[in-house]
């Protein structure tokens, strides 16, 4: 037995974080059967080895988000913990020691200024990328050195012509006018005695940078670009310097004439200032820069990981089109940029054009819309010698990139693709006996990472790219399984909330951060974008066990409610609205109308408002219980607002024997997911008329973003497992299968973006990586294979496979805060076997599929054997209505 190091909060590398009492979790890895911790020890030691706090032994079965044991931690402080634990008898051994140190966690600890190397007001066009320096000298022996910096837009830094780090895209996507992340960073090693320099590259980033759809718009921030940084040095004799963004600085130009998140980066090789970051580079021409105001915003340490280069992908195959343009395939849509290793001539400039798919042999850029999506690059030209090009500021959604002017011939080595995404640790995986349904499986994982760059994003190609609530409040419990995504999303809801507390009416906007024109608030709040605020916290809370993410996020959540108990108040006790978002991109909807579901959106809306009435006065009742929320006041207004609204949606969208007033799979899927059917005789009712219908559809889909992620649960919770499957397994338009079938590498926005003639949907919204509709993949997880978390945090499972369909086979594995745990099946002629693992300090619900009562097991390896028989296969349809 032995006890893993411990983790603070949810940072893999706790660097300047922003927690003065950090949490702590640790696994215990053991191969003792149904082993449960009895006893906890924590010890914290200071830098100099000191112990701040030793808890002795403590009698406790919690291991996962511990309450910080030791005194409150200040700014820059550095400490060490080792844990060890008891079972029934001898503890464990210590575990190894994890330091973290804490960031700078107070505003007065900021004595650098921003500064900005923008002299002219204007910003309708773009901005060359700046370069900034400033040469300092030490005087002694460095101990230790910690760079702190940010800046309004987007940064990399230098120190004596070294890279820092290896974020890309730093600091990152915040509401800048709320919340301004910041990193630290150790650069202890990049010191020396004598002169230095510290530079950075500062582009215009999402800040001053154009966004948003239609041309979009710029400077929505502010004018200015700026850096904001401050390099402590601590020498060995105990004395300290800082070098900190003051008037001091001087800037230029250099090789990157523009770099833009939606139009790509011109950079001229010719203009390059080899040393620019070191000593001894010539200065002369630089010019001053400006300090600006201290900012105005929060200063925050990060939650989760940064954005970082995490694969290179080999290019597959070069294309000639048939209009003679070259084309290279890299086999998988991928978010990131190219890198290129050319030589040629000096002057000589390569195009680099992206785009997701190829439409009648050719790139397809209509979908990019108003996004050039376009690098060029103008060689510096040194006979043949290599030139090695990536760009700086920009990313772009593609699989083929189309290569124009290349010097010479073009070998497949020549170019390759860079991915970029939020470092998320992977931790869920899937897979079954149908490749169609793994590759599936794939295209949901792929798609995640695409669009988890820094926020939740729709899409990463267009001009558009933006945290849509909708999208990740229906992808929650598929990321949360896939990915721990708890740091990201942690963050990414503090700015939700300063952004929806920040508006009169409570209402969370439709992006985070909110960039939409003002026209867009116009429409009304909408139902299930809006209902993030409620609904995200509570995944979060479900997957993680992160009780703090309800505390922290209680005020948005509770605002969110109210406003739905004034919009109720003002109908006729149900929320009425012209227009809703609802059942969006129903796949009957037309290609330039894609809000024309067939799901009435009132009946989505209010389906919508008590579900998340009824998990707020969870939340607030667990909230309660924890001593962390007074009094049970809310939990007792929210039932009853949830209790009303569901009486006025029964008397109104329910007929007595179980019809909906939309006849519709999404209407039926809400109303059987949520609870929505107060009688016998409506469930029973509502059950076998989803089955009709979709047996009509001859199991395509019919569901949109608020029907796709509840449909299958509603046919297993209709007594009806077969026809999901059946859906699942589909393969004409529209279904899960049909993009597979088409050589999809990630999900499509639409269930038709690509026709099956291999023309692109002809609507103007039409991606080819969205993550929204891979939302089933949850289904796949808890229901295909059986894993699933039945409590907080997976401190209790639930294996509970469902076989079905021609599926002989099929496995999940998730690790969760407390180890690895997975569940599986297969069949062997006559017999089913089960297989399941339960990690340590935990236990597992287990409901076999040959109809046995259920029971728990502890934690280990189990497998249990059992005679089956399959159900008929396949269902029958009954024709199109």
């Amino acid at each position: 037995m032995h006890v893993t190091p411990p983790t603070f909060e949810h940072h893999r590398e706790p660097l300047g974080i922003g927690e003065s009492a950090p949490r702590l979790s640790w696994r215990t890895v053991t191969d003792t059967p149904d082993w449960h911790q009895a006893a906890r020890q924590v010890e914290i030691t200071a830098a100099d080895g000191t112990v701040l706090a030793d808890t002795g032994r403590v009698e406790s079965t919690e291991s996962v988000l511990v309450p910080w044991p030791g005194p409150q931690l200040g700014s820059r402080s550095r400490v060490g913990v080792r844990v060890r634990v008891w079972g029934e008898d001898e503890p464990s051994p210590w575990s190894e020691h994890a330091y973290a140190e804490t960031g700078l966690l107070d505003a007065a600890d900021w004595t650098a200024r921003p500064i900005t190397p923008d002299l002219d007001t204007s910003t309708d066009e773009p901005l060359p990328v700046a370069l900034l320096r400033r040469d300092f000298t030490l005087s002694g022996s460095v101990a230790s050195a910690r760079l702190y910096i940010t800046a309004y837009g987007v940064y990399a830094a230098d120190i004596n012509g070294e890279h820092v780090g290896d974020e890309v895209m730093a600091p990152g996507w915040t509401s800048y006018q709320h919340r301004l992340r910041y990193q630290t960073f150790d650069v202890t090693p990049l010191l020396r005695t004598g002169e230095n320099v510290i530079g950075a590259l500062l582009g215009e980033g999402w800040y001053t940078g154009r966004l948003g759809f239609h041309g979009g718009r710029r400077g929505i921030y502010g004018e200015h670009r700026a850096l904001l940084a401050q390099l402590e040095i601590a020498y060995a004799d105990g004395t300290t310097q800082t070098v900190r963004t003051d008037e001091h600085w001087r800037t230029t130009t250099g090789p990157v004439l523009r770099s833009e998140i939606y139009d790509g980066e011109a950079y001229d090789a010719r203009r390059e200032r080899p040393g620019w970051s070191a000593p001894g580079h010539e200065v002369s021409g630089w010019t001053e820069v400006r300090e600006l105001p201290p900012a105005g915003a929060e200063l925050v340490a990060p939650t989760g990981p940064p954005v970082r280069r995490t694969q290179t992908v080999a290019s597959v195959e070069i294309i000639t089109t048939p209009s003679g343009k070259t084309v290279v395939d890299f086999g998988q849509n991928l978010v990131g940029r190219l890198r290129i290793r050319v030589s040629g001539p000096a002057g000589h400039e390569i195009t680099l054009r992206h785009a997701e798919v190829l439409e009648h042999g050719e790139l397809s850029t209509r979908p990019l819309r108003f996004a050039a999506a376009t690098d060029t690059y103008v060689l510096r030209g040194e006979g043949e010698r290599v030139e090695t090009y990536e760009p700086h500021f920009t990313f772009h959604g593609f699989r083929y990139a189309e290569l124009e002017n290349w010097p010479g011939p073009l070998d497949l080595a020549d170019v390759e693709a860079v991915v970029l995404h939020t470092d998320m640790a992977r931790t869920g995986w899937f897979e079954c006996s149908d490749p169609l349904v793994n590759r599936l499986h794939e295209n949901v994982v792929q798609g995640m990472r695409g669009n988890f760059l820094d926020v939740p994003t729709d899409c990463p190609q267009r001009d558009e790219r933006m945290g849509w609530t909708g999208d990740i409040q229906v992808f929650a419990p598929t990321a949360t399984f896939l990915h721990d995504c708890s740091g990201m999303l942690t963050g990414w809801l503090r700015d939700l909330a300063a952004e929806q507390l920040a508006r009169p009416d409570g209402v969370p906007p439709l992006v985070v951060p909110d960039v939409l024109p003002a026209a867009f608030q116009d429409a009304g709040a909408q139902a299930v974008w809006a209902d993030v605020a409620v609904l995200l916290p509570w995944t979060l809370y479900q997957r993680f066990g992160d009780l703090e993410v309800l505390r922290t996020q209680y005020p948005s959540m509770r605002a969110w409610v109210d406003a739905t108990i004034r919009l109720t108040a003002e109908g006729d006790g149900l929320w009425r609205q012209d227009f809703q978002l609802g059942d969006w991109l129903d796949p009957q909807a037309p290609p330039d109308r894609p809000g024309d579901a067939r799901t009435d959106g009132d009946l989505v809306a209010n389906a919508y408002v008590i579900h998340s009435a009824e998990v707020l006065a969870e939340a607030a009742e667990r909230l309660v219980a924890a001593g962390q929320l007074d009094g049970k006041e809310d939990a007792v207004r929210f039932r009853a607002h949830a209790q009303a609204v569901r009486e006025r949606f029964a008397d109104r969208f329910v007929t007595p024997d179980g019809r909906l007033s939309s006849d519709t799979q999404t209407a039926y899927a809400l109303a059987l997911a949520f609870g929505l059917l107060p009688t016998e005789r409506q469930r029973r009712g509502a059950a076998e008329r989803l089955a009709q219908i979709v047996r009509r559809a001859s199991f395509r889909i019919a569901t949109g973003f608020t029907g796709t992620p509840l449909i299958c649960d509603a046919l297993c919770a209709a007594g009806e497992p077969q026809l999901a499957y059946r859906m699942l397994l589909e393969r004409d338009c529209p279904s899960w299968l049909y993009p597979v079938t088409m050589g999809a590498t990630t999900v499509w926005e639409r269930w038709d973006s690509m026709l099956p003639d291999g023309t692109v949907n002809p609507g103007e919204m039409t991606s080819f990586n969205h993550y929204a509709l891979g939302a089933v993949a949850d289904w796949l997880h808890r229901t295909v294979a059986g894993l699933a978390a039945a409590g907080p945090g997976w401190r209790r499972l639930r294996i509970a496979p469902v076989p079905g369909g021609d599926l002989t086979w099929a496995k999940a594995a998730h690790e969760t805060p407390y180890g690895r745990a997975e569940a599986g099946w297969r069949i062997e002629g006559d017999v089913i076997v089960v297989e399941a693992l339960v990690p340590a300090n935990t236990h597992a619900e287990v409901q076999l599929p040959d109809g046995s009562a259920p029971f728990e097991v502890g934690s280990g390896r189990h497998t249990f054997r059992r005679p089956y028989a399959a159900p008929a296969w396949p269902p029958t349809a009954i024709g199109y209505p």
